[in-house]
This record gives C-alpha cells, sequence and structure tokens, in this order.
C-alpha cells in the first residue's frame, strides 16, 4: 500500500514539473499550452452535466418535451402517466357544458380545475361564479366538487350540490352516449 501511495505521489510531482515547464500555462492550463486540466475540458463535462440533468427534467415531467407535437399529447397514455391527464373526461365535458353561461377564466387540466367568472344563469337574476375541481379519473360523485359564489359571498352548499349533480348527470349522458357509438 505504501510502494502504491510512493508512486502516486511521484507521478504528481513529475505531472507538476512537467506543466510548470510548459510556457507559463500552469497546471490548469489558461496559456498557449493547455494544461494538464484544460478550461475547455471542464466545460464539456459541465455541459454534459447540464444535459444529463434536462434529460432527467424532461423524463420526469419536469420540462416539457421538444419531441411533443401539441398539447392534445398529453391526453394520450403512450407516455410516463406522471406526465398525463389523470381527469375524467366526462366529468371536465359536463362542467364546461352546465356551466356555459358563465366565462372560464382559467382551466387547469393537469390539477382538475375550471375557474368561471360571474355569469347570470338563464332566466335568474343573481350572478354567480364557480369553480368546479375534478379530483379523480373515475366517474363518481367523490371525483367532483364545486364552489359557487354570488356577489354578496358564498351561496348554500344545497346549490353547490345541485350543481354538482347536474354536472354527474351530464357526464353519465356523455358516457353512455359514446358507449353507443
Amino acid at each position: 500500500m505504501l510502494g502504491k501511495l510512493a508512486k502516486l505521489a511521484a507521478i504528481c510531482t513529475v505531472a507538476g514539473l512537467l506543466a510548470g515547464c510548459s510556457g507559463g500555462a500552469g497546471l490548469f492550463g489558461g496559456g498557449s499550452g493547455g494544461g494538464l486540466f484544460s478550461r475547455d475540458g471542464a466545460d464539456e463535462r459541465r455541459e454534459a452535466r447540464r444535459e444529463a440533468n434536462r434529460q432527467a427534467a424532461i423524463e420526469e415531467g419536469l420540462l416539457p418535451d421538444p419531441n411533443r407535437e401539441s398539447i392534445f399529447d398529453l391526453f394520450t397514455n403512450s407516455d410516463d402517466p406522471n406526465s398525463t391527464v389523470e381527469v375524467n373526461r366526462y366529468l371536465w365535458n359536463a362542467s364546461l357544458e352546465i356551466l356555459n353561461f358563465m366565462p372560464v377564466e382559467a382551466a387547469d387540466p393537469f390539477s382538475g380545475v375550471i375557474q368561471f367568472g360571474y355569469g347570470t344563469p338563464p332566466g335568474g337574476r343573481t350572478a354567480y361564479r364557480a369553480t368546479v375541481f375534478v379530483q379523480d379519473p373515475a366517474l363518481e360523485a367523490r371525483s367532483l366538487r364545486v364552489s359557487v359564489q354570488s356577489r354578496n359571498g358564498a351561496v348554500s352548499r344545497d346549490v353547490a350540490r345541485q350543481i354538482e349533480d347536474a354536472i354527474l348527470t351530464r357526464a353519465r349522458q356523455l358516457r353512455i352516449r359514446d358507449a353507443s357509438l
């Protein structure tokens, strides 16, 4: 073991002496000689490490995949399930149909949230706004939560429950329609 350490020390000493004779480039390069640890090699290693980190982030779904064609590729199950949309499409579409009198302010299919702005229902006088949260890919009542507000504040839970029931009913109709095709 001691012999190996002595050999390693001798090699480092010789390399240091040779680097010192390289015309002022020193051990780390910087001159015209390049040195033992040139900056070009460090830059290449750093760039390779950056590219490996970028590829890992794409695989984990943290960065968009440059090979995707469009947003609709997210709805296919050909990729990692962590990067596909996991909301029930019937609940999503039924929510948009039932609350079509309200303008959509924001929609995020990744989290399953649709935020609607103030709108007055047909035949009504009070303006409402709503937030729909599709929590699960299953077509079940526990997969859907609706929060409704008027300009005067929150409305009763019964109103929100009636809207949830209407959305669930329409979602089941859409599913039955697609099954019969």
